[in-house]
Parts: C-alpha cells; structure tokens; sequence
C-alpha cells in the first residue's frame, strides 16, 4: 500500500481570497515504512502580498519569484501523486489549497476520500488534549528541535512519524519481515534519509556546558578511559 505523507505551505488561509500555495512537500511511504522517495516544490505564487501575511515564516516574495509558478510544476506533482493515500495532518486545508490550484487549471480535483487525516485520528484518540503537530511530536517523543520556522517538506517527515504512531507504533522489522529479507530487498523497505538542511542548525550546548567538559575531561588524566578512546582530544 503507497500512502504519501503531504504538507503544504500558503499565503494565508484562503484561496477563495486569492490565497496560494508557495511549497509542497511529501514522504513517501510502502506498507508504512518510509521509501527514501520524496516531493519538495517551492511555487512562485504570484501575488502580491506583504511578508507578515504568509502563513509561512522564513519565506519571502523575493525568494519565491526564483521559483515555478503552479501550473509548470501541477503534472510532474500529480504523476508523484498517482493513486496513492494522501496522509495530511487538518486534510480539509490542505486539499482546499491544492484542489484550487487545480481547478483554476481545469484539472479535477483530489477526492477527499483519498485523504487520511491525522488530526481527525488524534483527536479521537486524545480527546481533549492538544494535537498540533509540535504537540504530538512531543507525546511520541520525536525530535522536532529543527521546527523553528514552518517547511513542508520537514513538517511531512514529521508528520510521517507521527502518523506511524498514531496507527499502532513505529515497526522498524516490520519492511523486513513483510519483503522476506535478502540482498533483493526493495527499496519500499529501506530506511528514509532526509536531505541535507540548508542551514545546520545551532548546537544545543552551551559554550559554557563545552568548557565544563572540556574541564571534567582534562582532570581524569591521560590514563582515563575517555581520553584514550578519544585519542587525547
């Protein structure tokens, strides 16, 4: 079963107000466990809107001018697409944005039956608690540390591990079990790598937690175990 977990970016929210997409991003993922294959877009949506209306941070018109506008880049998207589940965290957005696109190029919409909402599934399983995506990551602990700016291909990674939780549970044997193992395995059952950040992000420690090591370190001597497997460093 291909199921592809989605996430869009826009400049505000709604198209019926001349609001359009500005990223798109997917995982993808075969049997529940990630391919390794993913969709990335930044969309020039030409509109003329300040910064502070985009519902997106980081982002700004002049970066986005650089990019294809939606209708050069609206078949390569539906060929990724294909026939698969679309898991979406608050689908009904999503699927508004991106059937509006659509329909403004005379191309039929995405069902909404193709849709598996992630919030809908939250929701009934934690009623009453929170279930943005920062909060679910936070419950499942997964590590959303990278998440200081909105991205849609970063926020479909995520959500891709959220998802899997809110199903039953991260199954990491779960690809080998079902391909039977061997050096044939397919690529459906191989671990995702995201792509590299374009900006590494910050280190968590401190310079003055760098220097407290560095310290607790140099008073065990050279004979210390740690120092010896560290290669005196």
């Amino acid at each position: 079963m291909r199921e592809l977990v989605m996430d869009t970016e826009t400049t505000g929210f709604e198209p019926k107000e001349g609001h359009r997409l500005v990223e798109l991003g997917a995982v993808e993922l075969f049997n529940h466990v990630p391919t390794g294959r993913f969709y990335h877009q930044y969309i020039n949506p030409e509109r003329d809107v300040p910064i502070e209306a985009f519902n997106v941070h980081g982002l700004s018109q002049d970066f986005l001018s650089k990019y294809p506008t939606f209708d050069r880049v609206a078949d390569a998207f539906l060929e990724f697409l294909g026939d698969a589940k679309l898991v979406i965290h608050n689908a009904e957005f999503d699927m508004r944005f991106i059937n509006a696109e659509l329909g403004w190029l005379q191309k039929p919409p995405l069902p909404m039956d193709r849709a598996i909402d992630t919030l809908a599934i939250a929701r009934k399983r934690y009623p009453g608690s929170p279930n943005t995506l920062d909060a679910l990551c936070r419950r499942f602990g997964i590590d959303n540390s990278g998440r200081e700016k909105h991205g849609a291909l970063l926020d479909s990674e995520l959500l891709a591990e959220v998802y899997l939780e809110l199903i039953g549970g991260r199954q990491p044997d779960f690809g080998l079990a079902a391909a039977g193992g061997g050096s044939n395995q397919n690529a459906a059952n191989r671990a995702y790598t995201p792509p590299p950040r374009p900006r590494p992000l910050r280190p968590r420690l401190t310079e003055a937690e760098a220097a407290a090591h560095a310290a607790f370190v140099a008073e065990m001597g050279d004979a210390a175990l740690w120092t010896k497997l560290s290669g005196g460093s």
